[in-house]
């Protein structure tokens, strides 16, 4: 058994899910998996069925957030000292785990696999959501985050403990602002994301643009009223 876990959310990723299990298993042994297939409508389930996958098949749709807390809960409760937010699709590249672990052993609890550490952020929807997003962050918490959209994310121990307790902790921009108000150490390691080959990404332009403002307002309002459990 690893230490780490490589937590992959997976809804109807029949496309994709095989490539992403088989890279893993076959060139990174060395880490476990766990699929969380999140109600998937397509062949998702069955593949992870009939290739014997380490997999959770949650019976009807949670979303991301619902999906990723069922695999920290998962680390969780087999003693996990790391976990990674992993994509189904493809895009998150594994040979990136390493120094990511690397760099949570210098003493943080969060590390996040960043696109733009070292290129300017210019363009699409997407990158002007990623820097406003950034500007709020750096706002409200003095802290720069410079891909702070990224879904590569590793946590430490004590963050998993946290989010597998937390029902309201997604894994998503809002979380990260509010716990490094709570004194959280998140640090940046820079990567490269493929682009996703087959199937269909949720984020539309309308789906990324309703996302960027409840991201927006979530971190420069709804997180002065969160509470958290010393538990």
């Amino acid at each position: 058994m690893s230490d780490l876990l490589i937590i992959i959310p997976a809804y109807n990723e029949e496309a994709n899910i095989e490539r992403v299990v088989d890279r893993l298993t076959e060139e990174f042994p060395q880490f476990d998996y766990v699929v969380v297939n999140d109600g998937s409508r397509d062949k998702t389930g069955e593949i992870c069925k009939r290739r014997h996958y380490n997999y959770l098949d949650l019976p009807v749709n949670l979303g991301l957030s619902g999906g990723f807390q069922a695999g920290i809960r998962y680390a969780c409760q087999k003693g996990y000292s790391y976990a990674i937010q992993f994509d189904g699709d493809g895009q998150h590249r594994p040979e990136y785990i390493g120094p990511m672990k690397n760099k949570m052993d210098e003493g943080y609890d969060i590390v996040i696999g960043s696109r733009f550490m070292e290129e300017k952020k210019i363009g699409s929807m997407r990158m002007l959501g990623s820097n406003l997003i950034e500007f709020a962050i750096r706002l409200t918490t003095k802290t720069v985050i410079k891909d702070p959209t990224s879904g590569m994310r590793m946590f430490n121990r004590r963050m998993i403990e946290e989010f597998s307790r937390e029902l309201n902790y997604g894994p998503e921009p809002d979380t990260i602002s509010y716990l490094l108000k709570q004194g959280a150490k998140v640090a940046e390691v820079p990567v490269v994301m493929d682009e996703r080959i087959c199937g269909a990404s949720y984020l539309t332009p309308i789906n990324a643009s309703r996302y960027m403002i409840q991201m927006l307002v979530s971190i420069l309002f709804i997180q002065n009223f969160r509470k958290r459990d010393k538990a």
